[in-house]
């Protein structure tokens, strides 16, 4: 429980040179103490240091606050992310994917020493012509930031909680807003932070401990130093991008109420934040359309901070796959990504290399991928195994089993039809499942409308002439199914067709999903 100060401060100031944790502040000539930082001296001190030095006993625990929280109503912030409710542009440059990998991945990526003896992680860039270099620090914002050792960068790193990498796409997305990021800041309250990421239905959790999760979330994207050098192709400028902070933390103010004591109880918290010099290089409208500098972005959707926030803890490595699907996706939907490098997400090399000598860890993380892969498929990010390296017989039993149908008959004729194949679905894994699993791949997953969906302020506005043709409406699932048995088509052989499998069709008949623009035209054409 942490401490306050009640009205009967003399202002002597004698504490506020010894607290070890820093809670003590002067605001004019009024201490207060910050009850995010204050940790009743746990660690230091068997007592409060501050409650055990002041003669008057003005130091008081703070008691949890009855009634509602007000926060000043004169309290701006700007601009609003998520207009439309789903999507909002952010930037995607490399500095901004790697970041997020930093803080999503944490101690599972390869960190280094560079020549000046700091610790930091790098990725080669362009074919090796250039890179991009991270580092660590203990202050969020600074004219001369200092790396961190690496003794000293390794405890910071294991403090991380995945968690902040939504608050860094946050950022991305505030920064998209602005026309010059690295010079104009934007500003965000715990309210907004609350709703983007879903913390309002977090009733386990008291108005401070939210309050001080989400102070502890907005400083860890800004304390990560990054450094970039490399001379793109054509007119574009040389990059070179000295070690500075990649989100500037440039003010935190504090939102307090009074109780009849004159203890203050925190209420609220607003951030003012500005994009580092990469933003300069890479998201520089006017070099851009000068084609000197970049400006990089993609869509972020809303649902997948709040998917990371739901599902980080049971399954980390589905939330590392869903923050790096969003940048990889980018590169087209046709990439190939292997399952090794999946993995190497997902669990970090460390634990892929330990699995390839230990046999029950081999297990174990076969275990927990396919486990993650359905979860994946659940959110709606579904995988495409490639037949070739990723054929049937060494891929998830959910994925067999979603192909089952629901009808009686039906069923009956694929068991039966399972039982006279060569591979049955009750057949055990082939015994080199992991040798294969190393060289399998996926072709792509399949992504969520608001994954694919362009947010408002770049979509452009119909003509008049437009208006005069609009799409036909889109297939129901009653339709589908009726179009299909007309034809006297199978769901398998449909599916089929499409490239698709049994489980979607039935989904798009029961009204499970919605058919996105370019299924619909398909599914049209094969079903008139």
């Amino acid at each position: 429980m942490a401490y306050t100060l009640t009205s009967f401060c003399t202002q002597c100031n004698d504490c506020f040179p010894m607290c070890p944790t820093g809670a003590i502040k002067q605001d004019g000539e009024k201490l207060w103490i910050d009850p995010t930082l204050c940790n009743n001296c746990e660690g230091f001190y068997e007592q409060p240091l501050c409650a055990s030095i002041c003669l008057n006993n003005v130091p008081v625990p703070l008691q949890a606050k009855k009634g509602r929280c007000k926060v000043d109503a004169k309290v701006t912030t700007n601009p609003r992310l998520f207009s439309n409710g789903k999507t909002h542009t952010f930037a995607s440059a490399i500095v901004i994917w790697e970041a997020c990998n930093v803080l999503a991945q944490q101690q599972s990526l390869p960190w280094q020493t560079d020549e000046s003896g700091n610790f930091c992680h790098r990725r080669q860039v362009s074919g090796g012509r250039g890179k991009v270099t991270l580092y660590v620090t203990d202050t969020c914002t600074s004219d001369l930031p200092v790396a961190l050792s690496e003794e000293a960068a390794q405890l910071a790193i294991a403090s991380w909680d995945i968690r902040s990498a939504c608050l860094h796409l946050m950022y991305a997305a505030y920064a998209t807003s602005l026309d010059r990021p690295w010079e104009q800041s934007f500003t965000v309250s715990d309210q907004e932070i609350s709703d983007y990421l879903g913390l309002g239905k977090r009733k386990d959790l008291s108005k401070l401990a939210k309050l001080t999760l989400i102070k502890d979330l907005v400083e860890q994207p800004c304390k990560l130093l990054v450094a970039a050098d490399w001379c793109p192709k054509g007119r574009f400028s040389q990059i070179t991008l000295p070690q500075s902070h990649l989100w500037h933390l440039i003010k935190t103010q504090h939102h307090f109420q009074e109780d009849d004591l004159g203890c203050k109880h925190l209420t609220g918290l607003t951030f003012t934040v500005r994009a580092g010099q990469w933003a300069q290089f890479f998201l520089n409208r006017r070099g851009a359309k000068e084609r000197t500098m970049f400006y990089q972005y993609g869509t972020l959707p809303k649902s997948l901070l709040t998917n990371v926030m739901s599902l980080w803890q049971q399954h980390e490595g589905v939330a590392r796959i869903m923050l790096w699907l969003l940048f990889k996706t980018r590169m087209g939907a046709e990439q190939r990504i292997t399952v090794l490098k999946l993995m190497q997400i997902a669990y970090g090399e460390k634990r892929v290399l330990k699995a390839a000598s230990h046999r029950e860890e081999r297990r174990r993380l076969m275990r927990s991928f396919e486990s993650d892969l359905e979860v994946l498929n659940r959110y709606q990010l579904q995988p495409v195994f490639d037949p070739l390296t990723y054929p049937v017989e060494i891929q998830p039993l959910w994925v067999k089993l979603a192909d089952l149908p629901d009808d009686a008959e039906a069923a009956l004729e694929f068991w039966t039809s399972d039982g006279s194949s060569d591979h049955r679905l009750t057949d055990a894994a082939p015994r080199n499942k992991w040798q294969r699993l190393m060289n399998a791949r996926l072709l792509r997953f399949e992504l969520p409308d608001d994954w694919m969906q362009q947010p408002v302020k770049l979509a452009k506005k119909p003509s008049k002439v437009h208006k005069q043709h609009q799409p036909k409406s889109s297939l129901s699932g009653q339709q589908v199914a009726a179009a299909r048995k007309s034809l006297q088509l199978s769901q398998r052989v449909l599916a089929d067709r499409l490239g698709k499998s049994q489980s979607w069709i039935r989904d798009i008949e029961n009204g499970r999903l919605q058919l996105n623009e370019r299924d619909q035209a398909v599914l049209s054409e094969l079903l008139s």
